[in-house]
């Protein structure tokens, strides 16, 4: 449909659907104000890995609900962590191929999911082919594995799709020039700030940003022996960034360089824990809170035996509260109004952790799983409540519906560990109660393993959840 429709038609279709959709599930879900909009994004919801800048992985669109669903699963032959939609409609998924891990752009069928175009891009770090953004005109923007900040746009071309490279600019510089140049260093996530700057920070603890309004791209070193292992946040207050060590608050000083204006360091724990990707928070920072959105910022930290739920004032960098919650965690937590939500992965195996991880302590446990919510509150804050629910993917709040949507990982032979003969199955939460609504078998082989990614709602209530090898389209019958 939207292809049919003009860009501004197709936006304010889209926003409107949001806003009638939004307003109607905060009154009945009671969930308050998901954070801004920033407007160099794409639609809310869709236009980030955790949905928006803030990365509150909440949304303004209903979920496939618990009635019956139809789940189609799209072989790619490709790792699928990065599925977004713009505002014409047309689903997109940044992938990392299984036989080289490099990243690979597919543009999807939004009626069935299948592939309509790709484009392959070279190769830089791991995250490198995880995390991007799609712009305000619909275009995906990733750094690529040269050190060069890609837009990436699609058309059609008579009957067929295309998919190309729209701009190109080289901040190698500013990624690698700390440490000499070369491929000393890499960029791990991108996002825009509110005034059109695009933000980004490597794996090595640098952050810095390219503005295209004068052409020039500044960075800074966060902290030496720093690692960065997760996205990144922006918010009108600024720019959150999650180190192995230390949370932090960037913005833009006088000058127009990147300055830290505040940093908190958390307890990181005495070594990785199984279930997690790196030695440190395993969370994106998220941005949340019942007036603004933004007044809070939210990461879990990587003690022992429970991790904590760490809640600041976005504005001052002082710590609201600190409250335990599960065993570890790979997964940023859900925040909408003054509630979030955090899932563990304590124990999850993955099939390779990235290099440099170092060994987790213990080697290998069971996979707990388990999701706590917690709000904050005028007195600090306080657990509402606990479940069992063995999530194996990023959960998604619909504050539209009230409900949270995400795949669980379950043993069908009991051998004391996770193993090749778990299923995953379609899962409904009630993010009101914990309870678990709806159940539903959706895969049963390793291609089906969702490892701990983000399923991304669309504005038609479908569902797309990537796997180690493809993705799921899972939408109402």
């Amino acid at each position: 449909m939207f292809e049919r429709m003009g860009r501004a038609a197709a936006t304010a279709a889209l926003s409107m659907t949001a806003l009638l959709i939004f307003s109607t599930g905060t009154a009945t879900a009671g969930f308050g104000s998901l954070p801004p909009a920033n407007p160099h994004l794409g639609p809310p919801g869709t236009a980030t890995m955790h949905g928006d800048a803030e990365s509150s992985d909440a949304t303004p669109f209903a979920g496939p609900g618990t009635g019956s669903v139809d789940s189609d699963f799209r072989e790619l032959a490709a790792a699928c962590p990065t599925i977004l939609q713009g505002a014409d409609g047309m689903p997109q998924a940044l992938c990392t191929k299984i036989i080289d891990r490099a990243p690979t752009v597919f543009l999807l069928d939004p009626a069935n999911g299948q592939p309509l175009a790709s484009l392959d891009l070279s190769k830089g770090s791991l995250l490198g082919g995880v995390y991007a953004y799609l712009d305000s005109s619909d275009r995906m923007v990733t750094v690529d594995g040269s050190g060069k900040l890609l837009r990436i746009g699609h058309r059609r071309d008579g009957g067929d799709w295309t998919v190309f490279i729209d701009s190109a600019t080289d901040i190698a510089q500013a990624v690698t020039g700390h440490c000499g140049g070369g491929d000393c260093d890499a960029v791990s996530s991108v996002m825009p700030d509110f005034d059109g700057r695009v933000w980004f920070a490597t794996d090595n603890a640098v952050a810095g940003f390219s503005d295209p309004a004068i052409g020039v791209a500044r960075s800074i070193v966060l902290g030496p022996g720093e690692k960065v292992a997760n996205s990144i946040s922006t918010a009108p207050e600024g720019v959150a960034v999650a180190t192995t060590h230390a949370l932090y608050l960037v913005d833009v000083d006088s000058s127009g360089n990147p300055r830290v204006v505040w940093r908190q360091a958390y307890d990181r724990g005495p070594a990785r824990k199984p279930g997690q990707l790196s030695w440190g928070t395993g969370a994106t920072p998220t941005f949340f809170g019942p007036g603004s959105g933004t007044e809070y910022l939210a990461i879990t930290d990587n003690a022992v035996p429970k991790e904590n739920l760490l809640v600041f004032d976005t504005a001052t960098g002082n710590r609201i509260c600190s409250v335990p919650t599960v065993d570890g965690t790979e997964n940023s937590p859900i925040g909408a109004g003054n509630s979030l939500f955090v899932a563990g992965t304590y124990g999850y195996p993955y099939p390779a952790v990235p290099e440099g991880a170092g060994p987790s302590e213990p080697a290998n446990a069971q996979f707990t799983g388990g999701m706590v919510r917690v709000d904050v509150t005028g007195a600090g804050c306080r657990v509402v409540w606990t479940n069992k629910a063995l999530s194996a993917a990023v959960p998604r709040l619909s504050v539209a519906d009230g409900k949270i949507y995400t795949v669980t990982r379950h043993t069908v032979i009991p051998t004391g560990s996770v193993g090749l003969t778990d299923n995953f199955r379609y899962t409904v939460i009630d993010a009101v109660s914990g309870r678990i609504e709806a159940e539903k078998l959706i895969g049963a082989t390793a291609l089906h393993n969702t490892l701990q990614m983000v399923g991304t709602i669309s504005p038609d209530r479908t569902l797309y959840q990537g796997t180690m090898s493809g993705l799921f389209r899972i939408a109402p019958r």
